[in-house]
């Protein structure tokens, strides 16, 4: 039977996120009581290709922004190879209006050391880093002791996965990142792992084949790797009664998903929902509707690299079709920021070409140049110092840099370009009433 409510926050208190007085952490003994660890015992009685078939099936896909189907990275690995082998948990949410991992991190961190271990023993991966962001100081010292515990109850070590009950060990290790944007992209995350620069590499060769130390590497999500637990335990049939299937002849969006919804709302956190849940029901429902009774404007779908929702956009569902359907770069982390009738799409603009020209790794030429030039044509914009050629050319440069016009190795300058892009053509009466009238030469009559 299907289970009601809350699928991945069933464990984790619900009194409000970030509350002083009545913040806790779920530790081991807790996590035990409310049925911890019972999936791994459950995948430790089957074949590692077992587990793999049963994520594969469940269409489960990525929920740290690019949606890409979780079991199928997994069947990438070299079927033959007999060496080691890594996992790299991708805990480096510094897509700005995302805190949805952090929720995670913060009251039940087990849940992700039960996904890494079940994950480590399908795809007979020896050793996982948690490569956590910079920032999260409080988090990872939680995440320290939860591994310590992990260890001293035999999950993790030398003795084989639970002690014994498998022969197959997993070591599992907490990673500080320096707080930089560009090392949540998976082999700028591999860079800094190895002890280099965060700079992307070029692919291929892919991490699955060659990736932590020149060794075949899954690279996954926090919450992606915390829904696998709950595949093991109620099975695929359950998974794919949550969320929703395709309208587009597209793959489907089945589970739950935290949506971190911050902005003009009146109860901004964290909440679990079916995906295709419309973003209107969202606000209104879940999070008590508009900020002082202000009307909707327009939103940031899932992390500002996504693109902006239009105002008649609304009831956008939040699913992997939306990007498709609404004109945005995709899903991304689904952690909307709602924007009322007041805000500024200007400031919006040039305040998120600021993030990425600061954010740009600087290795690729037309990054490192054009955001800086974005940057600089929405300052002369947003002072009124622009002309309506400034704002063609604004969105000829946005058009013309980043990893699907084949100018740079990573997705930073796409995420830079959708962003100013959908802003532009969404809102672009805004946009023209800042600029100055392009000069038109005054014919004098003769005679």
């Amino acid at each position: 039977m299907p289970m009601t409510g809350p699928v991945l926050t069933r464990r984790i208190p619900t009194f409000p996120y970030g509350d002083p007085k009545k913040r806790r952490t779920y530790w081991y003994d807790d996590y035990v009581k409310s049925g911890g660890y019972e999936s791994l015992r459950r995948a430790l009685e089957q074949e590692p290709a077992h587990i793999v078939d049963m994520v594969k099936d469940s269409s489960l896909r990525g929920r740290g922004g690019a949606g890409f189907p979780c079991g199928l990275k997994w069947t990438f690995l070299p079927k033959d190879y007999e060496g080691q082998r890594y996992l790299a948990v991708n805990a480096d949410e510094s897509e700005p209006g995302t805190f949805k991992d952090r929720l995670i991190l913060d009251y039940d961190p087990h849940m992700l050391l039960e996904g890494i271990a079940i994950s480590c023993y399908a795809c007979k991966l020896q050793t996982a880093y948690i490569y956590i962001r910079g920032e999260y100081h409080h988090q990872a010292h939680i995440l320290e002791k939860a591994i310590a515990e992990a260890y001293d109850k035999g999950i993790f070590g030398g003795k084989g996965l639970l002690s014994g009950a498998s022969s197959f060990k997993v070591d599992c290790y907490l990673h500080r990142g320096a707080g930089a944007y560009i090392c949540g992209e998976e082999t700028g995350l591999l860079e800094s792992l190895e002890g280099k620069r965060g700079w992307p590499r070029i692919k291929p060769p892919f991490p699955a084949v060659k990736g932590l130390f020149g060794k075949p590497t899954i690279i996954n999500n926090v919450e992606t790797l915390c829904c696998v637990p709950f595949i093991v335990e109620h099975g695929v049939s359950w998974f794919k009664s949550l969320g929703c299937e395709s309208t587009i002849k597209g793959p489907p969006s089945f589970g739950t998903k935290l949506m971190g919804v911050s902005g003009h709302v009146n109860r901004p956190g964290v909440y679990e929902c079916d995906l295709g849940i419309p973003l209107s029901k969202l606000v209104e429902e879940y999070c008590g509707g508009m900020r002082n009774g202000k009307k909707f404007k327009s939103a940031i779908a899932g992390g500002i690299s996504m693109g902006v929702l239009a105002t008649d956009q609304y009831d956008a569902e939040m699913d992997f079709d939306i990007g498709r359907k609404y004109e945005v770069l995709g899903l991304g982390t689904a952690c909307p920021t709602i924007f009322d009738e007041d805000t500024d799409m200007v400031m919006v603009a040039r305040n998120i070409t600021r993030f990425f020209k600061n954010e740009s790794c600087g290795q690729c030429t037309p990054c490192r140049e054009g955001s800086g030039w974005m940057y600089k044509l929405m300052c002369r914009i947003e002072a009124g110092e622009a002309k309506m050629k400034d704002l063609d050319l604004l969105l000829e440069l946005a058009g013309s840099m980043g990893a699907m016009p084949g100018t740079t190795i990573c997705g930073l300058a796409d995420g830079n370009n959708w962003a100013v892009r959908t802003i532009v053509n969404k809102f672009r009466g805004e946009f023209e009433a800042r600029v100055k009238p392009s000069f038109v030469p005054v014919t004098v009559g003769v005679g």
